[in-house]
């Protein structure tokens, strides 16, 4: 409770895009992508085309251009993949937000920060090209996660780069580059990130939920979504 009351001194007076500008906030529709969605049981959704496709026509229907959900979400995303099975545990309890928009979509940064770390972590279910920013503030250090970038997004970085709140950081990848999902970001906020280099547990197991709920908070705090 103590990092989510820090974090909280920095929610922001209004929303701000965690993508393109030019996508309204009041185009942000929250989708619930997880094992309870009985709508989701006809759905195929470890299948990239089929997520993208359940995604668009969920848009579609209640008149969206962005989906975003997910945090400590329990899904069936990762089933498909043993990538995220250790011993008798299965992780699937989603610790960040999605945001899922078409590939090649500009993504923001919401706080002033440096390049902590990047990677392209290629493994199939992995983030694929991935950058984690480290943001000095009032309430401390943080940490923000950015998964499911392109390649170009990572050409070219360096760490201890400078990156102003509100420029642009990547873009969103497509489905062979983050690896085997239907475009979107994957924003994370982490409080201490050990370490990690370019990476960090972004879904974890029940048995492992009380740590990663007070160590990654929900991201949308900072949005003020």
């Amino acid at each position: 409770m103590k990092n989510i009351a820090r974090i909280s001194k920095l929610r922001p007076p209004k929303t701000l895009s965690i993508l393109d500008p030019g996508i309204p906030i009041s185009a942000y529709l929250s989708i619930d992508l997880s094992v309870s969605n009985k709508e989701l049981s006809a759905v195929d959704i470890t299948d990239p085309d089929r997520c993208e496709a359940y995604i668009n026509q969920f848009l579609q229907v209640k008149g969206g251009l962005l989906a975003y959900g997910g945090y400590l979400e329990v899904r069936n995303l990762y089933s498909d993949k043993p990538f995220f099975k250790v011993g008798k545990n299965q992780r699937n309890i989603h610790l960040g937000v999605d945001f899922w928009a078409k590939a090649g979509t500009s993504v923001i940064t919401p706080l002033d920060g440096i390049v902590h770390s990047f990677r392209n972590n290629s493994n199939t279910g992995d983030y694929g090209p991935t950058i984690i920013l480290e943001h000095q503030t009032l309430a401390g250090t943080w940490y923000t996660l950015y998964g499911h970038l392109s390649l170009e997004s990572i050409e070219n970085l360096e760490t201890g780069r400078l990156f102003k709140a509100g420029s642009v950081l990547g873009t969103l990848g497509t489905t062979d580059i983050n690896v085997n999902y239907a475009p979107h970001l994957h924003f994370q906020l982490i409080r201490d990130i050990g370490s990690y280099r370019g990476d960090y547990p972004g879904v974890c197991s029940v048995n492992e939920l009380p740590f990663y709920r007070t160590n990654c908070p929900d991201p949308c705090i900072l949005l003020n979504l």
